[in-house]
């Protein structure tokens, strides 16, 4: 079975659906965008599984928090345990878990065993945290930049048309419908795992034990947290924008949800952009340099928005138009600070990988919910876009601090 440590300096090439050569980014992309995809399909769903369920709508809320709190505490240990075990029996493992979770939430007969499987679906983070390892376990930090942001554009996508899908699917079959698409996606994407990606972290890992003594080692480094306060503070002026973009939608400018649908997806254009951006350039400009480009594109998109309706000029158009600047800054921050973050120890580059990213879910999900009680009636949208500016300038005060490190 292939392994990182068998890497000759003629690196082998890869054969689709053959796990003795490095997995195919097709893999990966599958992954991801199953794990972001299961986050929100099923949203527009929520009122009719609080009738199903005759429950408390703010009780069925809880299948959204509670997933994103046991998401970010996987993460935590989730890299730690690939770097003992391997990136490929953990990655099955939670695919596999994902479908018995996935399962659990169709047949579940009372509100609560659904709360208990959705938060078992969260093992699904695997795909998300591990696709990430992967790719740094197979070529140098440049290279592992510019391959991240091709995969992250699945984790881009999936989650902005995810509601589109669920409401389609709720309309025709019910709110079931979503999870049996889930259940499909992920049996694809467990034969697709098994058959494509082999074993990729560097063996010699030492026992558990000796992963988790490890953790000083990562968090004493600058660098790191750098790159992950980055990342935490990068994209969680996006999720400030999913906390607080539907109240604006429907207090402010009085959007029906066909037209806001419409709207809200701008981010995802930019961010698309910003993956394809960093997937061609990545290698030649170096990962500093793309993170803080990205920062500053953010920044500037957001403090021109505050600024137009702090003079009374903002509309929907502007709004929403310049929101696609958060998501290309985003696009190119995330897959070049990700890579970052895991080149600072590579030998635990899993572990990396989930720390990073429950800092990243964790302050994302805290900046969502600060949007969502910020936002009041009459305060229109300008604590949202404080926030939003606030925190993008702090991602480019963290990277520029990463780099003046890096010169001395």
């Amino acid at each position: 079975m292939w392994r990182m440590s068998d890497i000759t300096p003629a690196r082998p090439p890869r054969r689709f659906l053959d796990r003795r050569s490095p997995p195919h980014v097709v893999t990966l992309i599958a992954l991801s965008a199953l794990a972001a995809l299961t986050m929100n399909i099923f949203l527009p769903s929520l009122p009719g599984m609080t009738a199903w369920f005759d429950t408390d709508y703010r009780l069925m809320q809880l299948s959204v928090a509670l997933y994103l709190g046991v998401n970010a505490l996987l993460q935590l240990f989730i890299g730690a345990i690939s770097d003992r075990f391997g990136r490929r029996p953990v990655l099955l493992g939670g695919v596999a878990l994902f479908l018995v979770a996935t399962l659990g939430c169709l047949v579940a007969g009372n509100v609560w065993v659904f709360l208990g499987f959705r938060m078992m679906q969260a093992t699904i983070v695997a795909g998300m945290a591990l696709s990430r390892a992967v790719v740094r376990d197979m070529v140098p930090e440049r290279e592992a930049a510019s391959m991240i942001g091709y995969v992250t554009m699945g984790m881009a996508v999936a989650p902005m048309i995810g509601p589109a899908i669920g409401g389609a699917l709720d309309a025709a079959f019910g709110w079931q419908a979503s999870f049996v698409v889930l259940f499909a996606m992920g049996a694809l994407v467990l034969i697709l795992t098994w058959a494509d990606l082999g074993e990729t972290a560097p063996q010699g890992g030492g026992g558990f034990g000796a992963q988790m003594r490890g953790w000083p080692e990562l968090l004493s480094s600058p660098r790191f947290w750098g790159y992950s306060v980055t990342l935490g503070l990068s994209s969680g002026a996006f999720f400030a924008y999913l906390g607080g973009a539907p109240y604006v939608g429907d207090q402010v400018f009085a959007m029906p949800p066909e037209v806001f649908g419409l709207f809200f997806g701008a981010p995802a254009v930019g961010y698309f952009l910003g993956n394809f951006i960093s997937g061609r350039f990545s290698v030649r400009f170096g990962v500093n340099r793309m993170v803080l480009v990205g920062t500053l594109i953010s920044a500037g998109g957001v403090a021109l928005n505050l600024g137009l309706f702090s003079l009374g000029l903002g509309t929907p158009e502007s709004f929403f138009g310049l929101m696609s600047c958060v998501g290309l800054g985003n696009g190119m921050v995330i897959p070049n600070a990700t890579a970052g973050a895991l080149s600072v120890r590579p030998q635990l580059a899993g572990t990396a990988a989930g720390l990073s990213g429950a800092l990243m879910i964790g302050m994302g999900a805290a900046l969502s919910a600060l949007a969502g009680a910020l936002l009041t009636p009459g305060s229109v949208a300008l604590p949202l876009l404080w926030i939003m500016v606030v925190t993008a300038l702090g991602a480019t005060l963290a990277i520029a601090l990463v780099i003046r490190r890096a010169g001395r």
